[in-house]
């Protein structure tokens, strides 16, 4: 069986990665394609490394006739994308890569992101797309929410260790660096090369950052309590990658341990050897995220280091790795491409 996709926002850098995991996939068939301001181009001419792809013209959203499409992945911004959301049929399934269904009190929407939500009644059924631990709910789902990028790489790191109780709630550390695709295609003078390259720096400093409302909500549900961990994210001069360190009050043997219990079967998530850490080449491209731990210096304290891919296991991999729940397909399909190396 063929699922017909669209993607809205296809002419961003995740749009631009759903497109290149979706043409190798056996199962779907990408039939709409919408944007804003380049409505009417090829996606030849907007981003030339899919020139070899057939594809269909990016058009408006109102031009693409939805009564044909199995599911549609909406890559826009946030308010954007609550807008576009609540006016689709209601038989489209969607995953939405913003940031606009992934907290499920709409004052805390409203807190972290500056605006009251427009589609509370859709919020209360959204997903939320964490694929590892939301599995069952997800391949039931309509929609689902796509997680933060910083959000997922944060949560792989530490979601177990608070489940099996390894480590102090009250004395987490998370400092996290990230690629500037993380940051989007929109032009930002902070963002040209001069003033990025040769740099980095943290931003968001002192519990500012929007997923700071993701690590809330979701560490605080599963703690069974309030959850409220020191984070602070840094811009690095890379295109692609996260690396997050984690600080914790724990022993490094019950952490390993958590580790492997919570792990050993998933596809996508690999613990590395004790001591050894990772690094966001050996994941740029693919799906996978790696996972170190190490024993501090300092007894009863551990390291942990995770790295993936922002916009694929952190975005439009995970975008994928939930569509393939929702139509009933292998979850793996299409995403277990080696990373690029170097």
């Amino acid at each position: 069986m063929t699922h017909k996709i669209a993607i809205l926002g296809a002419s961003g850098y995740t749009g631009a990665e759903l497109i290149r995991l979706l043409a190798g996939h056996p199962a779907y068939e990408i039939t709409a394609l919408g944007a804003f301001s380049k409505a009417g181009q090829e996606m030849a001419d907007v981003f030339p490394h899919l020139r070899h792809l057939k594809l269909p013209k990016l058009v408006s959203f109102d031009a693409i006739d939805f009564d044909t499409i199995d599911l549609c992945f909406c890559a826009l911004p946030h308010k954007t994308s609550q807008e576009v959301i609540s006016k689709l049929p209601k038989h489209l399934k969607i995953v939405d890569l913003s940031a606009d269904f992934r907290l499920r009190d709409p004052e805390a929407y409203e807190t972290w992101y500056g605006n009251a939500h427009s589609a509370v009644e859709m919020q209360g059924e959204a997903v939320y797309g964490l694929t590892e631990f939301y599995r069952d709910d997800i391949a039931k789902a309509r929609l689902v929410a796509g997680t933060g990028c910083n959000a997922a790489t944060g949560q792989f790191a530490l979601r177990p260790l608070i489940a099996a109780g390894v480590i102090d709630l009250d004395d987490i550390i998370l400092d996290l660096k990230c690629g500037v695709s993380g940051a989007g295609r929109s032009l930002k003078e902070n963002l040209l090369h001069a003033e990025l390259s040769e740099g980095t720096n943290a931003y968001a400093v002192g519990g500012t950052h929007r997923h700071l409302g993701e690590f809330d909500q979701e560490f605080s549900q599963l703690a069974g309590r309030d959850v409220k961990i020191q984070f602070t994210p840094h811009l690095i001069p890379a295109n692609r990658g996260i690396l997050a360190t984690c600080y914790v009050k724990g022993m490094a043997e019950d952490v390993f341990d958590a580790f492997v219990q919570a792990y050993t079967d998933e596809p996508f998530l690999q613990l590395l050897p004790f001591g050894q850490t990772p690094s966001t080449h050996h994941v740029r491209g693919s799906n996978f995220c790696h996972i170190g731990v190490s024993a501090d210096r300092l007894s009863g304290r551990t390291i942990i280091t995770a790295a993936l891919d922002n916009l694929t296991k952190g975005s439009s991999g995970q975008a994928l790795q939930n569509a393939n729940l929702m139509l009933g397909e292998d979850e793996t399909s299409g995403l277990m491409g080696a990373p690029l190396y170097p």
